[in-house]
């Protein structure tokens, strides 16, 4: 039998394969297609070299990344994945290609990730600009841009959109349906894009900032939005949000989203002074060290010698590892050095990093408890390297590859017996692995080149 072959089958109902053999090794392709017209090639003889285009297709396209170092199967396995969530016609990048698959086998934690977050944007242009995808990273940013223009009902911004730009995502639940492993309710849209998320503005900007570090110029339209996008956020970055964990409990004011408005004002600044662009940048700057001063007075606990996920309490946070990463506080600073031992103490287990202590505090206002959060992992992974203590990075990050699946591919969470969880595969996930890599690999060569940003 050859590679390809065909078992034909009628329409009409009666007709039925009962049986067929194959010997080892021998394999059959079955081709669901329409009719042919008349005098048109059968679909089955041009599979085989449909088969041929695509493997060349992909190879040709990976053969582009400037990765060179230790896991180039790995980062590349990542880079293909994001490739292949990136929608070819809006150039927009999903979470995920998945609905519903549990974070808690059995529980509620079912989301639908279907969709485009402004949270991956940073972190998506971090990772294709750092392996050489220029055109990939140029069309999503002609996406960002044109986000810039919306107004959402909480700020000119909101946390997702659908992956053509449209706003509206509302939450419905299948009833009929009883889920993976009877994990219900099953959800498709996501709740989430009504959520003030404030830290979705520095995501942006850096974004931006990024896009004209290493691409084209910003436009003067798109400038006089971001001018627009910051006069917003001026006048509202000490709001209580949902923050990046987009909890569905009462809003705080989180850590994370206070970093990134830092950020927001930050990379507003820098891209002025580079580009030579007018603006209020004394009011910039003011707001910036008024949100600085803030983090350093209300989110840092003396008794724990640690910064909070939230203000007024004792709570940790993994995704204060993004701090050192979004050059908030030096990677070896004393506070930050404590923090990240507090982390360790709290949230870290070996090589696996949950989120935060949702059993105890019940920050999310959900039921259950989930696995470890696998982007958290890769950056904990990273900040160990931006310390210095690469060994012990090195150690951990090639623990973490071996979680991967038989793909090299990874799901949100991960549970205690290694088992993925929640949506699959997640881009977040291959984002912080990509970073986690091309870092440390620098690192461990001596490059100078290792700070990144």
């Amino acid at each position: 039998m050859s590679l390809y072959s065909s078992i034909p089958i009628q329409n009409d109902a009666q007709d039925v394969i009962s049986d067929f053999c194959l010997r080892a090794g021998e394999k059959a392709t079955f081709l669901l297609s329409g009719t042919r017209a008349a005098g048109e090639t059968p679909e089955m003889q041009l599979l085989e070299q449909r088969f041929f285009d695509t493997a060349d297709f992909w190879k040709a396209w990976i053969s582009k990344s400037n990765y060179r170092g230790r896991w180039r199967e790995m980062v590349h396995r990542s880079a293909l994945l994001l490739k292949l969530l990136i929608n070819r016609k809006h150039g927009s990048l999903i979470a995920a290609p998945t609905f519903s698959l549990p974070e808690t086998i059995g529980g509620v934690r079912n989301w639908d990730y279907r969709y485009t977050w402004l949270r991956d944007a940073a972190f998506t242009l971090y990772a294709l600009i750092r392996l050489g995808f220029v055109d990939e990273t140029e069309i999503f940013i002609e996406w960002l841009k044109d986000r810039l223009g919306d107004d959402a009902q909480r700020g000119p911004l909101q946390v997702m959109y659908g992956i053509d730009g449209r706003q509206k995502l509302d939450e419905i639940s299948l009833g009929h349906l009883c889920g993976y492993e009877n994990s219900n309710p099953v959800r498709i849209g996501n709740a989430a894009y009504q959520q003030l998320q404030l830290d979705i503005y520095g995501e942006m900007m850096d974004s931006i900032y990024l896009a004209n570090k290493y691409g084209h110029a910003i436009s003067n339209a798109g400038w006089h939005d971001v001018q627009r996008m910051l006069d917003w956020l001026r006048n509202n970055w000490r709001r209580p949000d949902e923050g990046i964990w987009e909890v569905r409990g009462k809003p705080r004011e989180f850590l994370h989203s206070r970093v990134m408005c830092w950020v927001a004002f930050d990379r507003a600044l820098r891209l002025a002074l580079k580009r030579s662009l007018s603006g209020p940048l004394d009011v910039w700057q003011r707001t910036r060290d008024e949100v600085r001063d803030d983090i350093f007075t209300n989110f840092w606990d003396d008794e724990l010698q640690s910064f909070v996920q939230a203000k007024g309490t004792k709570d940790l946070d993994a995704s204060a590892l993004l701090m050192p990463m979004m050059r908030f506080i030096s990677p070896v600073d004393p506070m930050w050095l404590s923090t990240m031992r507090a982390i360790e103490q709290h949230l870290v287990e070996d090589t696996l990093v949950r989120r935060y202590e949702g059993e105890r505090t019940h920050v999310d206002g959900l039921p259950g408890i989930e696995g470890s959060f696998t982007a958290c992992s890769f950056w904990y992974v990273e900040c160990l390297a931006r310390a210095g203590e690469l060994e012990k990075a090195q150690l951990l990050f090639e623990k973490l590859l071996g979680y991967a699946n038989h793909l090299g591919l990874y799901s949100e969470e991960l549970g205690a017996n290694g088992r993925h969880l929640g949506n699959f595969p997640q881009a977040f996930t291959h984002l912080a692995l990509i970073s986690a890599a091309t870092f440390l690999d620098r690192a461990l060569s001596g490059s100078s080149a290792a700070v990144w940003r």
